[in-house]
């Protein structure tokens, strides 16, 4: 195995990180920023207030996202597996 091959596996395992944690990360980003904006208005200063509304926020994301995310990870896996053969000989 060259190490072209090497890097390209680690450069789209890398992609494929980041496509599927992009979603969650805006979301709890969001999230954040909408309670830390409701807390300085209103100056409430508790730390554990954003945790609910994050989780939340994340539990939509994964219900509406989830399929997609596992359709899209079982398919590189299922890609990579198939490689393997033309990889070693």
């Amino acid at each position: 195995m060259s190490p072209e091959t090497v890097l390209s596996i680690a450069r789209d395992a890398l992609w494929l990180t980041l496509l599927l944690a992009s979603p969650l990360l805006l979301v709890a980003l969001a999230v954040g920023v909408l309670v830390g904006v409701v807390q300085a208005a209103t100056q409430i200063n508790e730390m554990t207030l954003s945790f609910i509304p994050k989780l939340l926020g994340l539990a939509a994301v994964m219900i509406a996202l989830g399929p997609w995310m596992l359709r899209t990870l079982l398919e590189y896996t299922r890609q990579l597996i198939e490689s393997i053969p033309g990889l070693l000989g």
